[in-house]
């Protein structure tokens, strides 16, 4: 075995890595699919271009680095989360666009179990607020919205899953006996697993309506033989074992070596997404966070976390691209926002999904704030990339309401951080030293953790943590009045986002 070879299917992008011993990458290879807005609030997918672009991305990656199929001892997969799938198994072909996990159609089926308190059950048993963001209620609308799913479902021929369960069933035979599959960290982002019994749960089914047989198998995040093996007619050609499998924010929370209780790390892609490790322990939050399944490995216990995820930062910074034209490139954001000192009292809050944590509020919408005819597009561009480390701010004071802890420093991943402004902003508007690793592709790096582990590859966690280095360290510069009253600030743009749509 010379690689793991990681497949990181995204909200934006699929990628597949080819990861070397010392946890270094041996080659790469991206390829972005269509975004689909078919209304305000509504994010959808092709899940054919998923397939397709996932199954390209990992060819060209063995070619890149000059592997063969054969050199590769397993294959890990990671994954956006809550995008909610329904295929027919017999045929392969999706009833409907994936969901993405930013989606808000969902937004009176979560308001309505809240207000039957049917919400007290999911948070006590899923760990979950039933918002928007999960796939309870996606799959609840597409059972009821899509023709001829119901009875197909009631058939057992029409399956759900999140996109690992959609690639997992191509990837081991797709109509052709492919396994039905998922893992604890996503199965835990549903509202339908309990957390106590990693289980699909039948009293959290009938809230949503839905049948079991829809549902894929759960399995150890990491298992040398449950998730089957690639097939020879594949996209490798080879039977390649597939051995480890984890929900994206998890995945950067392996990659970083996070294995400890306490530990935490910030991963900066299309959404924010910070996560704390609390061992065994089911910590409840009472903030506004998320308590999730951080990772399971193997037969040990489940190891948990408290999770504050937040829908909209990377995106953003595209939003400054792709609508409003200011920027070219995502790069072009910090030589912009470099034009100005400071944002010059604009605030950007980019609920454009409503709030994530620790509000969960569907029913704000984005706004600028502040605005005077002194401001500019480079003011707009630094308010947004201080939009992103306010939002993370946030959670991180939730962190430490909950669990009474101070961070001391934050380890981060993501595409976003390798804008050096937006790192030195984070840093000074939570106080603490920002820390970013030498492999910052760290999603993919723990998908390809847990398939190695799988397979002896690596042989510990100790031995991971080893090969953990950073790369760059950024140290707060402002004043602790300067970060008190820019806060202040942050949090009265953010009141003016709330009660914009009405729920019904």
């Amino acid at each position: 075995m010379k690689a793991i070879l990681a497949l990181d299917q995204g909200t934006t992008s699929s990628r597949a890595i080819a990861f070397g011993r010392d946890g270094r990458i041996l080659g790469t290879s991206q390829q972005e699919f269509r975004q689909i807005f078919p209304q305000p609030g509504w994010v959808e997918h092709d899940l054919l271009d998923i397939w397709r672009t996932q199954r390209d991305v990992a060819a060209r990656t063995l070619a890149n680095s000059g592997l063969s199929a054969s050199d590769v001892g397993a294959i890990g997969i990671t994954n956006q989360r809550e995008t909610t799938v329904v295929w027919d198994r017999r045929t392969g072909r999706p009833y409907h666009n994936a969901i993405v996990w930013q989606d808000t159609r969902t937004d009176s089926i979560a308001a309505r179990l809240d207000r039957d308190a049917a919400g007290d059950v999911i948070r006590q048993k899923a760990g979950l607020p039933p918002a928007t963001y999960f796939s309870g209620g996606k799959l609840q609308w597409i059972l009821e919205n899509v023709d001829g799913v119901r009875a197909d479902a009631d058939r057992g021929d029409a399956i759900f899953g999140t996109i690992d369960s959609w690639l997992l069933w191509h990837l081991t035979g797709g109509v052709d006996g492919g396994l039905h599959l998922t893992d604890p960290t996503n199965a835990s982002r549903t509202m339908l697993m309990n957390l106590e019994t990693l289980d699909w749960d039948a009293e959290l089914l009938a809230l949503f309506g839905v049948p079991r047989s829809m549902l894929p198998t759960i399995v150890a995040s990491s298992h040398a033989t449950a998730f089957g093996q690639t097939r020879r007619d594949g996209p490798l050609g080879a039977d390649v074992a597939l051995t480890g499998v984890l929900g994206d924010q998890q995945a950067a929370m392996v990659g970083q070596a996070c294995f400890d209780a306490g530990t935490a790390k910030n991963t900066y892609g299309t959404g924010n997404f910070l996560l704390l490790n609390t061992g065994t322990n089911i910590a409840r939050s009472k903030h506004g966070l998320l308590t999730t399944v951080c990772y399971q490995f193997g037969a040990e216990p489940a190891r948990y976390a408290l999770e504050g995820s937040i829908a909209v930062t990377g995106s953003a910074v595209q939003w400054l691209r792709d609508q409003l034209g200011l920027i070219s490139g995502a790069a072009q954001s910090e030589t912009l926002a470099r034009e100005v000192d400071d944002s010059g009292g604009l605030y950007f809050v980019p609920a454009f999904s409503g709030l994530f944590a620790p509000y969960w509020r569907s029913d704000a919408r984005g706004a600028i704030v502040g605005l005077s005819r002194f401001h500019t597009n480079a003011h707009l561009a630094r308010a947004t990339l201080e939009a992103i480390c306010y939002q993370t701010r946030d959670v991180v004071e939730a962190m430490r309401d909950d669990t009474g802890v101070e961070m001391t420093e934050l380890r981060v991943d993501g595409g976003v951080t390798a804008n050096d402004l937006c790192m030195q902003l984070q840093a000074d508007i939570l106080g603490v030293p920002v820390s970013r690793p030498v492999v910052a592709e760290t999603t993919a790096l723990g998908a390809a953790y847990a398939a190695g582990l799988g397979v002896g590859f690596w042989q510990s966690t100790d031995e991971l943590r080893a090969h953990w280095r950073q790369d760059k360290r950024w140290q707060p510069s402002w004043s602790a009045e300067l970060r008190a009253s820019g806060y202040r600030g942050w949090k009265k743009a953010v009141e003016r986002t709330l009660g914009w749509v009405d729920v019904p």
